[in-house]
């Protein structure tokens, strides 16, 4: 497999390192608790047998310091209705009436671990995993839960579907100028 994603978030002035990886057995999913009792069940019964299945893949981010999982997300391909995507996106896009995508099916931080960055750095280290594959793909997309899941991804600039407000997407292209974006003068 490929080479796990390093990453480090910082709360505060205190830095807490993760690291970023293919779910294995090996992880302890059973103390995992996000607050949503289908996300906690998810990683700890189902995430494994999609995996085999090779319905999703599953990544985990560890706290370097105490091995635990501090959060998960899911990759799994997927595709966008042309008509769904708002007009301003489409003018260069080929007139297929589907678009490639990968979804972010579930994504999840541990109650002990909120506050500390880690969705964002979630988001970063899939759209890192997107852009290094052979498959190519015009965006990442997300189905939010509820309005504050659909805030927290319009904050990462992510941007509604037309026909579904809380199915969300960002073009690869966005996300490659925001990673390749070097920092001002003033930065």
């Amino acid at each position: 497999g490929r080479a796990p994603v390093s990453k480090t978030v910082r709360r505060g002035m205190t830095p807490a390192a993760f690291h970023f990886e293919p779910l294995v057995v090996q992880h302890d999913r059973k103390s995992f608790r996000c607050g949503e009792d289908a996300l906690d069940r998810y990683l700890q019964t189902q995430a494994t047998q999609d995996i085999r299945r090779n319905i999703a893949n599953c990544f985990v981010a560890v706290e370097i310091a105490t091995g635990q999982v501090a959060a998960y997300y899911t990759l799994s391909a997927a595709s966008i209705p042309l008509m769904d995507v708002p007009p301003e996106h489409i003018k260069h896009l080929p007139r297929y009436p589907t678009l490639p995508a990968v979804r972010i099916g579930r994504l999840a931080v541990d109650e002990r671990f909120h506050g500390r960055g880690l969705g964002a750095a979630i988001l970063a280290d899939a759209g890192h995993r997107t852009m290094r594959s052979d498959a190519a793909a015009f965006a990442i997309l997300v189905d939010a839960k509820n309005d504050h899941a659909v805030a927290f991804y319009q904050r990462q600039g992510f941007r509604a579907l037309v026909s579904r407000p809380r199915a969300l997407f960002l073009p690869i292209a966005t996300m490659q100028q925001a990673f390749h974006r070097k920092p001002g003068p003033n930065a």
